[in-house]
């Protein structure tokens, strides 16, 4: 299993990694994806038996069906992010994990923005930021990749994804390179 990330200021992250995994998929690969999310974002709904059950104290729920099922664990410290090796833990092993978000992760990333927004890239600051993406041309310190260039992005990405560097998880070790 092997790591990469989608960072930025803009709303452009979730359809890149949503267009990655389909040109990924495409490619036979197996992946999936963990999603940053606001602190105010809740899944459940008062009035249902699950959300009685968190808010009477219950650490973890899983609603299960017999197409899907999902895990919910309230935390009760914030955090400035999630744990993201204690949540590839929690993951079936796959070719690929996506991150979207979680731009404190050592992973390595690629840059979304939008060209002309005035906004300071992470790739100024940031080393795990191996490149950028956005609508136009814009200047970095790193390799420009156009947004509409899926399957460039899914080559860069393939090339540069590392192994989970949390040790003793359960998680594969594996090198970093171009995977077959």
């Amino acid at each position: 299993m092997r790591v990469f990330g989608v960072v930025g200021g803009c709303a452009a992250k979730s359809g890149i990694v949503r267009n990655l995994v389909g040109e990924l998929t495409r490619r036979g690969l197996r992946v999936s994806t963990i999603k940053h999310v606001p602190d105010d974002l809740d899944l459940d709904r008062p009035g249902t038996g699950s959300w009685a059950q968190r808010e009477a104290g219950a650490e973890e729920i899983i609603l299960a069906s017999g197409t899907r099922h999902v895990l919910m664990r309230e935390l009760r410290r914030m955090e400035d992010e999630p744990d993201v090796d204690a949540l590839l833990s929690r993951l079936s092993p796959v070719d690929l994990v996506l991150l979207e978000g979680f731009r404190l992760s050592p992973y390595p990333k690629l840059e979304a923005a939008r060209a002309g927004q005035g906004r300071r890239l992470l790739a100024l600051d940031d080393p795990s930021v191996l490149a950028v993406t956005a609508d136009l041309p814009m200047p970095a310190p790193v390799p420009f990749l156009p947004l509409g260039d899926v399957p460039r992005m899914a080559n860069f990405v393939l090339s540069r994804a590392a192994a989970p560097v949390a040790q003793g998880l359960g998680l594969p070790m594996l090198a970093c390179g171009a995977m077959a």
